[in-house]
């Protein structure tokens, strides 16, 4: 597997950049592992999985502390610089080996069919292409392999609705890093060819006020057993 180290990533422009949202949400997510019950839904996200992992958006790398013994390797993909970095320290510290790298979701620098499982968590909201994100996870999972989701999109009633689809036409988008508020991840699987399992809907907090971006999804889908592979990559 061929992966471009950070050092050298940063000799070109980086495809995303949003320095100013990636300070803030560094420090808001560490702040919701707790008031937010987000480490508890990152335990509830991971367990389970074994073997080698690819993590799409991997962020500050909160996920790396609630891995399960039984994973070998993640390799977590990270395209912003600032948020990178933290990854990095937060790999250091993991109990297990974690490998972050610059990528973006659409274009994994990764060889097909080297994954036993895939997370994506609170990703599909940002990248440009979620079909094309999505193929090329579909791509790096071995036939059979996994993919854990936590995502958030659409959800409450018609009000809310046209309030998500609002923000993401105006607002949105520019103030949170490229986040959209109303797509829906779960059918957005489901159209990559992926099979779901069970998933539920929940709030974020769980027990809070429903805001526009509290809507969320965790689940688990899989890559066909018998789905032919596209070639190396």
């Amino acid at each position: 597997m061929q992966l471009r180290s950070p050092r050298s990533a940063q000799a070109v422009r980086d495809p995303v950049h949003h320095p100013v949202f990636a300070r803030w949400y560094a420090r808001f997510s560490v702040a919701a592992e707790s008031r937010a019950g987000m480490a508890d839904v990152r335990r509830r996200l991971l367990g389970g999985l074994s073997g080698r992992v690819i993590e799409i958006g991997a962020g500050n790398g909160l996920n790396f502390a609630h891995y399960p013994g039984a994973v070998s390797e993640v390799v977590a993909m990270e395209p912003e610089r600032s948020l990178r970095a933290l990854a990095v320290e937060a790999a250091l510290r993991a109990d297990l080996p974690v490998d972050v790298a610059p990528g973006v979701a659409e274009a994994l620098p990764v060889k097909s069919e080297a994954f036993d499982a895939a997370v994506l968590s609170l990703v599909l909201c940002s990248v440009r292409d979620v079909p094309r994100a999505l193929a090329e996870v579909r791509r790096v999972l071995r036939p059979g392999g996994e993919v854990r989701f936590f995502e958030h999109g659409a959800g409450g009633g018609r009000v809310m609705h046209a309030t998500q689809r609002a923000l993401d036409r105006t607002l949105w988008p520019p103030l949170a890093g490229g986040c959209h508020l109303s797509r829906d991840p779960v059918g957005a699987l489901r159209e990559a060819g992926f099979e779901l399992g069970p998933y539920r809907r929940m709030t974020i907090p769980e027990n809070g006020p429903a805001l526009p971006q509290s809507f969320c999804f965790i689940g688990t889908a899989w890559r066909p057993a018998g789905d032919a592979g596209d070639g190396d990559g």
